[in-house]
């Protein structure tokens, strides 16, 4: 058994010391682009300005004969253009492809220096991210970056669900972990073709009427990925790393979208994936907290003093529980108006 003395210890002589605390930067959206395609290219320089996190992904959604063109194509993208505020991340091919090797040598070696987090997909255990951590301190070490990349890991089969615990804990590279419904739903045999968001089949029905026993019997709809999202939230966190909503494929929903985006923040998470410029404002709106809430939430902490005891506030009893509750609150806010003036002017910081 490997001491706990030596988890933050380099993995390889020369790699940079691994980080004690994964940084909290806001990363409301992660927004997808296509490195080959040379229209999103161009959008690139307008987009970091827009967002938080911008990815340039080689995986799904980049046809076969465009890996390697995606891959040069972020590494351009890399070196020219300049982010800004704006996190750089990627996604690399799986584990298991032809394309991962070729993806984590060449982003860490070309354009280390500039990227943030390394996003890998279908990740089942602990040992799929001892492997990449490895692997990215011996290709630090030889290009000499000065800060440890991180890594981010998306849920996408029965087997990395039942072990999340165990990646979350795998390494102080650990940045998060992502959602990913479309695979998981394969992986489960969930008999759901949609990409994330409810199905009109997933309800509970009322009783019937025991005095009219025809009446209609209303139904609600269910959340296909409630225990999922619980159990990956509680496993960050427990871990100190931040758990996101993944895609949500149905872009001309946009109601359902927000709802989704929505239901993922209250539970929480600190973000989500946005597939198309339309779903970049609706996560920046859902995953900034409500004014009304960071205005109440700042009246009880005032109101709270050193955040011991109990205070009646409008009618509603506070406490220590509930002073932390506002701390979560006004943190998030303070984090996310440092770059944006009219969420600090709406937050009245």
């Amino acid at each position: 058994m490997r001491s706990a003395k030596d988890f933050f210890q380099p993995m390889a002589l020369g790699a940079p010391t691994p980080l004690r605390e994964i940084p909290f930067r806001p990363s409301r959206m992660i927004h997808f682009f296509d490195p080959s395609n040379a229209k999103m290219a161009a959008k690139v320089p307008d987009m970091a300005a827009q967002c938080d996190v911008l990815l340039g992904n080689l995986e799904d959604a980049i046809q076969a004969d465009n890996k390697i063109a995606a891959r040069e194509g972020l590494v351009k993208i890399g070196r020219e253009v300049d982010f800004g505020n704006c996190q750089l991340w990627t996604r690399v091919n799986s584990l298991d492809s032809p394309w991962f090797l070729d993806d984590i040598f060449t982003l860490v070696t070309e354009i280390g220096d500039k990227l943030d987090v390394i996003m890998i997909p279908k990740v089942e255990g602990a040992w799929d991210i001892h492997y990449v951590d490895r692997l990215l301190a011996q290709l630090e070490a030889r290009a000499g970056i000065q800060k440890p990349l991180m890594v981010h890991a998306i849920l996408e089969t029965a087997l990395g669900v039942t072990n999340v615990e165990e990646i979350c804990a795998a390494s102080p590279r650990m940045q998060g972990l992502s959602l990913g419904p479309a695979d998981l739903a394969a992986s489960r045999r969930m008999k759901t073709t949609r990409v994330g968001g409810g199905h009109p089949g997933y309800v509970v029905r009322t009783d019937p009427d025991a005095n009219d026993p025809d009446a209609v019997r209303p139904t609600a709809q269910q959340d296909l990925w409630h225990y999922t999202m619980a159990r990956m939230v509680d496993a960050c966190n427990a871990n100190g790393i931040l758990p996101y909503y993944g895609p949500f494929g149905d872009i001309k929903d946009t109601v359902a979208c927000e709802d989704q985006f929505r239901n993922a923040f209250l539970m929480g998470c600190v973000g989500t994936w946005s597939l198309h410029p339309v779903q970049v404002d609706i996560a920046k709106n859902v995953f900034s907290p409500p004014v009304d809430e960071v205005l109440w939430a700042k009246k009880v902490i005032a109101e709270m003093g050193d955040g011991t005891g109990a205070v009646m506030i409008d009618g509603k009893m506070q406490d220590d529980a509930t002073v932390k509750q506002c701390r979560v609150m006004v943190e998030l806010a303070q984090m996310l108006c440092e770059n944006d003036p009219e969420l600090r002017a709406a937050y009245e910081f």
